[in-house]
């Protein structure tokens, strides 16, 4: 699986360049924001294996109105060390590597006595 070129952020992550891209648009899951924000990272010169990240983060087009917070390259540098550490390896071929960050999504808290905006 290959990354699209097109709208993909390039990274070095100790002396190794990668590339990584949000999607654009969210899955009907993460519009409803039911299902966190992903992201993939392929080695830039020789993709082969591509690291697939689930945050626990809400795409930030999701269709609600959740706030959302933008993927820092320091999160995505930090899920490349972590990947590479539990044994990632771009460069070889094989199906997609997935880590889940996420934690369940919950519904915003209310404080008692505080107005729900309609």
């Amino acid at each position: 699986m290959a990354l699209v070129k097109k709208g993909s952020r390039r990274i070095v992550v100790d002396g190794t360049t990668y590339r990584w891209r949000l999607r654009g648009r969210p899955t009907y899951s993460q519009g409803m924001a039911w299902r966190p924000l992903t992201f993939a990272v392929e080695h830039a010169e020789t993709p082969g294996t591509t690291l697939v990240i689930t945050t626990n983060k809400p795409h930030s087009a999701n269709w609600i109105g959740t706030a959302a917070v933008p993927v820092l390259p320091s999160e995505v540098a930090a899920s490349i060390r972590a990947a590479r550490a539990i044994g990632w390896v771009a460069e070889n071929p094989g199906s997609p590597f997935h880590i889940d960050q996420s934690v369940p999504m919950s519904e915003p808290t209310v404080a008692a006595g505080a107005e729900i905006p309609l």
